[in-house]
């Protein structure tokens, strides 16, 4: 039994470090985006991902009590998903970045950046992808210990900006998210144009695929889409 006062191995916040995130973000190519306030369908939607090869999901955290539907969704990847990367996504002040991270969340996703979450999210070796739009935003991102920027919305700024910027700064890694879809002239123009990887929410998990709870049909465009991404690279 552990002495009064001393930290028990089993209570840990995140599971995986930013670098080991960063690294499966690389590795699979894509990270899925999704929110529902049913905690059933949320489930469903995650396991049909994780089987579909995905190995990473960002919870956008955009309803009332949504920290609750993910702190269930965070035990439920650690019980019955071994290796499954949890994030949150949508997240603008540090409050709610540290109210995540302390609910199991793997890495933090932010429509803009801020200093204050960069902060926290660094504390804890957390792994935080901000949004930027401009070069100036990029580069404050990776002087705070960005190592993913998250280019929002990717569709109004495209690959041209991508390939643009890695030219003077080729270590950037970048992640278009919004713009993106699961075909191969949307995909090759994105990582031809150099990203890291890219998030991809409701052209992935559209409307028609909860309303008619094809999770196996899900599952299958998400193994689909893994594999182009992978033929893409090579």
């Amino acid at each position: 039994m552990p002495l009064a006062g001393s930290p028990d191995k089993k209570i840990k916040m995140a599971q995986y470090s930013r670098l080991e995130v960063a690294t499966v973000m690389k590795e699979t190519g894509m990270v899925p985006l999704f929110y529902h306030s049913n905690v059933s369908v949320a489930k469903k939607v995650l396991k049909a991902c994780y089987d579909g090869g995905a190995r990473l999901m960002e919870f956008t955290a955009r309803g009332d009590f949504a920290f609750e539907i993910f702190g269930q969704l965070a035990k439920y990847a650690q019980s019955d998903l071994p290796g499954m990367i949890l994030g949150v996504g949508s997240i603008t002040d540090a409050g709610a970045a540290s109210l995540f991270m302390q609910l199991g969340a793997n890495f933090v996703v932010t429509p803009i950046f801020r200093e204050d979450i960069a902060k926290v999210c660094n504390r804890r070796k957390v792994l935080w992808s901000p949004g930027c739009g401009s070069l100036t935003e990029i580069a404050q991102a990776e002087e705070h210990g960005c190592e993913v920027v998250k280019l929002f919305p990717g569709g109004i700024y495209g690959p041209d900006f991508v390939k643009a910027i890695k030219g003077p700064c080729p270590w950037t890694n970048v992640m278009p998210t919004g713009g993106v879809s699961p075909t191969e002239e949307n995909l090759s123009a994105w990582f031809n144009a150099g990203v890291y990887c890219v998030g991809m929410g409701s052209k992935l998990i559209s409307k028609e695929i909860i309303a008619n709870q094809d999770y196996k049909g899900l599952q299958k465009k998400v193994s689909e889409t893994i594999n182009l991404i992978k033929k893409l690279r090579e």
